[in-house]
């Protein structure tokens, strides 16, 4: 049996996929346990902790991102995100939660290996990691909205949480400030499947985002409406490191 300190935990819905990594790594001397299920995965770390998760994003009970801010808040296990969701601002949010690198399927078993030994290298060596790095956050009207802890801060002390899917939506947002950005753009950078014109659920979240951050979401200054084409981010925004 493998040594405790090579035990990889496997957060992967699809079978086929979870048996791959498991057969790669199983092959380089580490043991693995698969879950298909986050309540699963989560409920295994307050028995045993593994040497490093690989962690996929679209589950059947949670978003993954969800999860790896729940994990890198109460445990100091490495991460590495699997996913087929390689949008520039899943990477971005899914690093700045604290994971350690971003991996996007398909891969190559031997890549996958080869990370997941980079990452155990880089966390032995106590240095150079991403958590030991401040991340960035966006600060624009009266908020200063953190990306690590999915946190809006208000000027006048007021703290809103953002789940995981509104955190990635306002990001991609966020980065291109006055620029209209089209349903189909906003719904493919939150991660939904359906790019169908008919698909609303862009608009629920702007509507909940708006709720959080602006004082009459009925005439919205920071989240515009721009009708016929999508949504503008007309505030400006600044990037500042964290001060933790």
């Amino acid at each position: 049996m493998a040594a405790p300190n090579r035990l990889v935990f496997v957060l992967e819905d699809e079978a086929e996929i979870a048996r791959l990594i498991s057969r790669a790594l199983d092959g380089h001397g580490f043991q693995t346990e698969c879950f298909a299920r986050a309540a699963d995965f989560l409920r295994r770390l307050r028995t045993r902790l593994p040497s490093l998760s690989l962690v996929d994003l679209t589950l059947p009970d949670d978003d993954g991102l969800q999860v790896v801010r729940e994990l890198r808040a109460h445990h100091d296990v490495p991460v590495v995100i699997v996913t087929g969701r390689g949008d520039v601002v899943d990477r971005v949010l899914g690093l700045e939660l604290g994971a350690d690198d971003y991996v996007v399927k398909p891969f190559d078993p031997r890549e996958l290996v080869a990370r997941v030994n980079a990452v155990l290298r880089r966390a032995a060596g106590g240095a150079g990691t991403r958590r030991d790095r401040p991340a960035d956050c966006a600060r624009f009207g009266n908020w200063l909205c953190d990306f690590q802890s999915l946190r809006l801060n208000g000027a006048d002390g007021a703290v809103v949480e953002l789940s995981a899917a509104e955190a990635r939506l306002l990001l991609a947002l966020v980065r291109q400030p006055n620029r209209v950005l089209s349903r189909d753009i906003l719904l493919g950078t939150a991660g939904g499947d359906d790019r169908s014109p008919f698909d609303r659920s862009i608009d629920v979240r702007i509507s909940r985002l708006r709720q959080k951050l602006e004082r009459d979401p009925k005439a919205p200054q920071i989240i515009k409406t721009v009708y016929g084409a999508g949504y503008m981010f007309a505030a400006r925004v600044e990037w500042v490191a964290r001060s933790d």
